[in-house]
């Protein structure tokens, strides 16, 4: 199961993912109407800001959910970009920032949790950043976005500690896919090396590979694309 299908990571997961279901069924969430090509995927409709909406969602999938991945997220609008310095701070953008970045996810976390398989390994995987990393800040600036992931962070740690006393096989990591060619990082891919800007295509392939090795043990931590573990 993919939430956030319509953006561009996500739809490369929904593509990867049914390239490899071996007869599994992949799930395609969006608040967004997703692309003509996508709709042999059994979608849903879902606003992560809604808890309702993620409610329904989550009644409407049943259970069991052997993966699910959270490609939501948002850095920018049309109008504003990232905070660089204290007099940008705007209380209204920063609500909706951890609207978007935090809540959802966690509100996803509440409803679709107790849908994950019990008897065999499952996967929760959400969209983080390095940039939310605390002692990996060193540049400043950023101020929603990096605090929004950061406590994205703690909530996929707490969570995880629960997950486990209930679910022993279960899995909850933060992944950081890299600067991706779409438009979340389209305005800051001046200075990035080509070999470090990845198509969604490829961010789709390295985000599974990570999520294959994964084990019981490294739930609650953050991974980056290259299977690396990001420091809190």
């Amino acid at each position: 199961m993919v939430i956030g299908a319509s953006g561009g990571i996500g739809q490369a997961l929904v593509e990867a993912l049914r390239q490899q279901a071996h007869g599994g069924v992949v799930h395609a969430l969006s608040r967004q109407p997703l692309p003509s090509g996508m709709r042999a995927v059994p979608t849903a409709p879902i606003d992560i800001t809604s808890e309702p909406s993620v409610r329904t969602a989550a009644a409407a999938i049943g259970a069991p959910i052997d993966l699910l991945i959270v490609a939501t997220g948002m850095l920018h609008d049309d109008e504003h970009g990232p905070e660089r310095a204290l007099r940008e701070l705007d209380p209204d953008r920063l609500a909706r920032s951890f609207a978007i970045n935090t809540i959802g996810p966690a509100l996803i976390l509440k409803h679709f949790a107790p849908l994950l398989a019990r008897d065999r390994r499952a996967v929760i995987a959400l969209l983080s950043a390095r940039v939310g990393s605390i002692s990996d800040n060193r540049s400043g600036g950023w101020y929603g976005y990096r605090a929004t992931k950061a406590a994205l962070n703690m909530i996929i740690r707490s969570a995880a500690v629960e997950l486990a006393r209930i679910r022993r096989h279960c899995v909850c990591v933060g992944l950081h896919p890299g600067t991706v060619d779409t438009g979340l990082s389209k305005p800051f891919q001046r200075g990035v090396p080509a070999s470090k800007l990845f198509s969604p295509k490829r961010a789709a392939a390295q985000f599974l590979d990570v999520i294959a090795t994964l084990t019981p043990s490294d739930s609650g931590e953050c991974f980056a694309w290259d299977g690396a573990e990001i420091a809190p």
